[in-house]
């Protein structure tokens, strides 16, 4: 067995560790990564802050549906 070990309960060398560390900070970069696009794809699609002027105009025309319909009947 080597001396090296890092601390007490961990079974990893200095270079072992320093390599598992690596991969964790890679794969959480890509995650973040990948959420980031993720993101900006659902923004894109979707925005979630603020009414988009196409939702907008759809609600004005149900409105304006909605208006007509409950008006009387001329006749």
């Amino acid at each position: 067995m080597s001396d090296n070990k890092l601390g007490p309960g961990t079974y990893l060398t200095d270079a072992e560790a320093k390599e598992v560390h690596k991969l964790f900070v890679a794969s959480t970069a890509f995650f973040v990564f990948v959420a980031i696009i993720a993101h900006f794809l659902v923004w894109s699609w979707r925005p979630w802050l603020g009414a988009s002027k196409p939702l907008a105009q759809i609600e004005q025309t149900v409105k304006q549906a909605d208006a007509t319909r409950a008006a009387p009947a001329r006749g």
